[in-house]
């Protein structure tokens, strides 16, 4: 069966930012004057985490739902005025690949851990809201918003676009934790993507059934 629906990540697979997701979390996480030693910790725990909702990630490392929000927003804050500086930029082949999944028939959704308004300002810098088909954050993934590792996004976007079954579906991320979100929705293409924060041996471990140098080295699984 072929492919119909591909869900996307975008901080280091589509989108490059050049580190501002790190530093964001590193603004965020520093504004909570945590011991030297618990600062440490969390940011370990940030960086085995990256492609995960971000409101989950500060409620796991703070354990208080109260200092998760204030952080998510300090977060939040932090990056978008980068994207207002302009320092997001479309990955090398994003944009070819997108027209080319979409002339073959293939709807695109760009799924990511941002908020909705962080995600919708990237898209905005970027001139991509008639590049793609849907744009989904964990807020919008059900009742229960729950993002990677979680099957939730990809599963979303499959019903969103249309899609007939689980068969038709690719998933490409740069996470271990995009991998494992694409393996548990059933998706007949998996792909890790070696532009963002995983390494080769993160992807593998995360059982990536491919993996690419460029989210371009998607199109001949998907497009035939």
């Amino acid at each position: 069966m072929s492919i119909t629906v591909a869900c996307l990540d975008m901080a280091g697979t589509t989108v490059a930012d050049d580190g501002t997701v790190m530093e964001a979390f590193t603004a965020a996480i520093t504004e909570q004057n945590l011991p030297v030693t618990a600062f440490s910790q969390a940011m370990k725990d940030v960086r085995s985490s990256m492609g995960q909702s971000k409101i989950e990630v500060f409620r796991r490392i703070l354990g208080d739902d109260a200092a998760a929000v204030k952080a998510n927003e300090a977060f939040e804050d932090h990056y978008g005025a980068a994207v207002g500086r302009g320092a997001v930029a479309a990955m090398p082949g994003a944009e070819d690949t997108f027209a080319a999944l979409r002339a073959a028939g293939v709807r695109v959704c760009l799924a990511t851990g941002f908020s909705p308004v962080t995600r919708e300002a990237i898209i905005a810098r970027l001139g991509w809201g008639t590049l793609i088909d849907l744009a989904l954050s964990p807020a919008d993934a059900g009742f229960l918003g729950r993002g990677r590792p979680w099957p939730d996004l990809p599963l979303t976007a499959l019903l969103r676009l249309g899609g007939g079954a689980v068969s038709e579906l690719a998933v490409a991320g740069d996470t271990g934790s995009d991998v494992e979100s694409g393996l548990r929705a059933g998706a007949a293409v998996v792909a890790g993507v070696l532009t963002g924060a995983g390494t080769r041996a993160d992807l593998e471990q995360a059982g990536a059934p491919l993996i690419l140098e460029t989210i371009a080295g998607l199109l001949p699984y998907v497009v035939s």
